[in-house]
């Protein structure tokens, strides 16, 4: 039978096809798995318990404490009321993106779109995937406990006219591909700047001091610097054996939300994705810590 003698055909062909490329853009859960780690997903989103083996990863609980007042990460698993599970991909994809919940109204930017907007189609999409395929959990969201002039979203928007720039990462044509993946694991996927920037007095990053560290990040400790001022001291095996381990060559340990980072996030990532970190953590500009008064 022609399908040009036979619209009914056609169309139902035309239905398949449809059908056919919805299935080739879903996403692929195991790679999202991936990427939550590297973006350090469960750290920010699991509440700390005396004994970890009581937390319920991605249910959210973990506090922030912050000049502005103290975040919670909020349940992230699919269950319909507690969690996202009422989301679509595409409020996923204006959440990290844009910033903006479901009904339209801004997020704080405790939660890092600012440096999530970077992260491509296909690895959000991945990234939903993963997290649609959690066990749901019912513990509710905590509410933040903000000052009185910091808890208006409405507010959010001048802090994003000021300091967010939404879209893609451009690869730099003049850095080799490593060195891109690099820049986009640490600028888009790890958040790094988000505690190893310096921010001003409204909370947004520095740029002038990029990676430079400071005195006052999160929870009001300091955050030290990771531009090639600090980093030339040690060689890529040294740095690469840090952040699988969370030891130094010299025998010290990191502890606290570093070696959260190492145990959750960087000693995760593939050989290939290590060594494309630090590449580009060589290339960033040298900042020398600001002097102390």
């Amino acid at each position: 039978m022609s399908l040009r003698k036979s619209p009914a055909a056609a169309g139902l062909l035309l239905l398949g096809l449809v059908f056919a490329g919805g299935a080739l853009a879903q996403g692929d859960a195991k790679r999202g798995q991936y990427l939550a780690k590297a973006g350090g997903c469960v750290g920010c989103h699991t509440q700390e318990t005396k004994d970890p083996k009581d937390a319920v990863p991605f249910a959210g609980g973990r506090a922030l404490k912050t000049p502005f007042g103290t975040f919670y990460g909020p349940n992230i698993t699919p269950h319909p009321t507690a969690g996202i599970g009422k989301w679509t991909e595409a409020d996923f994809f204006r959440a990290m993106r844009e910033g903006r919940r479901p009904d339209g109204s801004n997020f704080f930017p405790a939660f890092p779109y600012a440096s999530f907007t970077h992260i491509t189609d296909d690895d959000l999409r991945d990234l939903w995937a993963y997290l649609r395929a959690l066990p749901p959990s019912g513990r509710a969201s905590q509410e933040h406990e903000l000052g009185f002039l910091y808890r208006w979203r409405f507010g959010v928007s001048v802090w994003k006219w000021l300091y967010f720039e939404p879209g893609p990462l451009a690869p730099d044509p003049k850095q080799s591909p490593q060195v891109n993946r690099g820049a986009y694991l640490v600028n888009a996927l790890g958040h790094c700047g988000e505690c190893h920037t310096p921010r001003t007095a409204l909370g947004g990053m520095k740029q002038s001091r990029f990676l430079a560290g400071t005195a006052k990040g999160p929870e009001g400790k300091g955050v030290p610097n990771i531009t090639p001022a600090r980093l030339k001291k040690w060689s890529d095996a040294e740095l690469s054996d840090f952040l699988q381990t969370g030891m130094t060559s010299d025998g010290d340990v990191t502890s606290e939300t570093m070696a959260e980072v190492v145990r959750n996030t960087t000693s995760q990532l593939t050989p290939e994705d290590l060594a494309a970190l630090i590449a580009y953590l060589r290339t960033v500009p040298a900042i020398e810590p600001e002097k102390k008064p």
